[in-house]
């Protein structure tokens, strides 16, 4: 083999490799996945943050009551109701437990 396919397949299998473990930033898993209820800027003045009484992440009195590990279980697991209807999806399928990490830091960066 020529070491110019050599090389060609070496960069094929490197470009598949990094493209599989890809993680997306926690400011777009953010815009992505939790906007649209939390609001792009965490206050959850959106039709369904306020539908759903969504705490608003910038008051610093919330976020202290926000502990890392009830915020991991409630993205990956999601969040029911009282009455047992889902208010918010888990997103175990589709963000790693690192994208998770960096989406509970992201969510700190909102305390004013």
């Amino acid at each position: 083999m020529k070491i110019s396919t050599k090389l060609a397949v070496a960069s094929a299998a490197l470009a598949l490799i990094a493209g599989s473990s890809y993680a997306a930033s926690a400011s777009d898993n953010w815009d992505n996945s939790c906007a649209s209820c939390h609001g792009a800027d965490g206050k959850a003045q959106t039709k369904t943050g306020k539908k759903l009484k969504i705490k608003d992440y910038t008051d610093a009195t919330v976020q202290a009551g926000l502990k890392d590990d009830e915020m991991t279980k409630a993205i990956t697991e999601g969040i029911k109701g009282d009455n047992g209807k889902e208010k918010m999806k888990s997103f175990k399928d589709e963000l790693s437990a690192d994208e998770i990490k960096d989406l509970i830091g992201f969510i700190r960066k909102f305390k004013a």
